[in-house]
């Protein structure tokens, strides 16, 4: 995982596409002299009580062919970008080509989805790059050639709002301060998914003055007004929205529900559309006279833009680009199950596994790096 924070301007990379990128000719002739396949030490990590991580040191394509199929839960990485490091011993990321980069990326990817069991999740951490200055676009492109050329499905695409960026001198651009993450699955559905571990803590609601009060103060007097004054309710619907306030104010004193809101025909318009032809809400509204909006008791999901400081990296003297710990928190906590694997191919010095350990679950990393290899062996034996 050695790259730059944020997206740099790469000039004069523009040779004709090969089918066969130096990384792979490369790959194909050069012995990994320093790689032992994982053999029986991967089926001992399987098998053992504890979450101690796993570190393979070698190239993530061949290291991923040793590997069985379906036995990974969880994979959260985040690959070189393209023409910005160099590992000094080669690896994805220098191809002369940005296509090149894909196509090496993609075949690297093809190995993880055989690995992957069909309930786990892949989630991929991309930044862009400019060439010419233009942007390439480059984690799109990589994640439409997983859809489309290998059947992966795609999720979610999150913003990774880097709150802010390195410096960046240009006179001519915005400043770039965010990356993707894509989550993606092997099948619809099916594949774990903790979605408890997405939520915001959620408010409390409370009672003042005798009177129950949701987690952002809903009381049910403006309700119980409006229902009065309505003139689109007839008495019918009107006895019925008394009652239906009343039994959801008793959900959220109970417990049952944190808070809520309540859609009355005339006063408020449904909510997304008010075409009773495409939206039930609408048709709701229309033959009930309401309906109510209710907040999960566990609290709302998180978003698709996560804001996420970078990691200081002053004090690092051998890796250019790890990225922050809490970047890795989620995608573990609600796809990899307590008892399951997570697997880093780019692990750098082990972020990922950092934090796979801090959460009980097992881990491999592989990097292509040596010295990385030390470090993050280093960061998990410190580890109380």
């Amino acid at each position: 995982m050695v790259k730059q924070v944020g997206q740099r301007e790469v000039e004069g990379r523009g040779q004709p596409h090969r089918s066969i990128s130096k990384y792979m000719r490369l790959q194909a002739k050069t012995p990994n002299l320093f790689y032992q396949p994982p053999g029986a030490t991967f089926e001992e990590l399987r098998t053992s009580p504890g979450c101690t991580p796993l570190f393979i040191c070698g190239d993530a394509l061949t290291v991923l062919q040793d590997l069985p199929a379906d036995c990974i839960d969880c994979i959260m990485t985040s690959p070189p970008y393209w023409g910005q490091r160099d590992y000094g011993r080669g690896g994805i990321g220098l191809e002369e080509t940005w296509q090149e980069y894909v196509t090496d990326l993609a075949a690297i990817c093809s190995e993880l989805k055989r690995v992957l069991k069909p309930t786990g999740s892949f989630w991929l951490n991309i930044g862009d790059t400019y060439q010419n200055k233009n942007l390439l676009g480059l984690p799109w492109r990589v994640a439409l050639t997983l859809t489309d050329q290998q059947g992966w499905i795609l999720r979610n695409s999150i913003i990774w709002n880097k709150v802010k960026g390195g410096m960046d001198n240009a006179t001519d651009k915005l400043r770039n301060v965010h990356e993707m993450v894509f989550h993606f699955v092997k099948k619809s559905k099916g594949y774990f998914y903790n979605v408890d571990a997405a939520r915001h803590q959620p408010r409390s609601a409370k009672v003042v003055n005798e009177r129950v009060v949701s987690a952002t103060g809903v009381s049910g007097v403006r309700y119980r007004r409006q229902i009065e004054l309505s003139t689109a309710l007839n008495e019918a619907e009107k006895r019925n929205a008394y009652a239906a306030l009343d039994a959801i104010l008793a959900e959220v004193q109970a417990g049952k529900l944190s808070d809520f809101r309540m859609i009355i025909r005339g006063v408020q318009r449904a909510t997304h559309s008010d075409s009773e032809k495409v939206s039930g809400r609408a048709r709701e509204l229309r033959d009930r006279g309401f309906y109510f909006l209710k907040y999960h008791p566990n609290g709302s999901k998180l978003s698709d833009v996560w804001d996420i400081m970078p990691e200081d990296t002053q004090k690092r003297k051998t890796h250019f680009a790890p990225y922050p710990e809490d970047l890795c928190k989620l995608p573990i906590l609600t796809t990899c199950p307590e008892d399951g694997i997570v697997l880093d191919p780019f692990a750098g010095t082990g972020t990922t596994n950092l934090v796979a350990f801090k959460l009980g679950r097992k881990s491999v990393g592989i990097e292509i790096s040596e010295e990385h290899i030390a470090v993050a062996r280093e960061r998990c034996r410190l580890l109380p």
